[in-house]
């Protein structure tokens, strides 16, 4: 008789290409804290792994060595997220960086709070969610 063994997938990066190797590395460092934990260079390309002490997830910064002309990041991107325990503090810090985010917003679901929130955009047009460290997003 077989058995239907499912081992349970583990998410570990999310990808981002990025025309500004120099720009993204100070961006990502200055707005989250995210540092290169790994690099590795190809003839066309370069990887760059950055993380946190937070989390162990990790965002993969590709460059393509060819490109020079910025990327779009189209209608099927919808957004990274980053929780933080003091939301109105970050975005202050944020904005003191010259970064720029966005305005604070709510999110209600019948009536329940679900989350306070805002965004942020990186060099190349990524959108970011900060969010405040509550509830389904403790």
């Amino acid at each position: 008789m077989a058995t239907n063994q499912h081992t349970s997938a583990k998410l570990v990066h999310a990808m981002v290409r990025v025309l500004d190797e120099s720009r993204s590395l100070a961006f990502y460092e200055k707005a989250f804290d995210l540092k290169p934990a790994d690099r590795i260079q190809f003839d066309d390309f370069t990887l760059i792994y950055l993380r946190n002490a937070a989390s162990p997830f990790e965002l993969e910064l590709t460059v393509n060595h060819d490109r020079t002309a910025p990327y779009t990041p189209g209608d099927g991107y919808g957004h990274l997220a980053v929780v933080v325990e003091d939301l109105d503090a970050e975005r202050a810090r944020l904005d003191e960086a010259g970064l720029a985010p966005g305005p604070i917003r709510a999110l209600n679901h019948a009536g329940t709070p679900l989350a306070r929130f805002f965004f942020i955009q990186d060099p190349d047009g990524y959108k970011i969610e900060v969010i405040e460290r509550a509830g389904r997003f403790a």
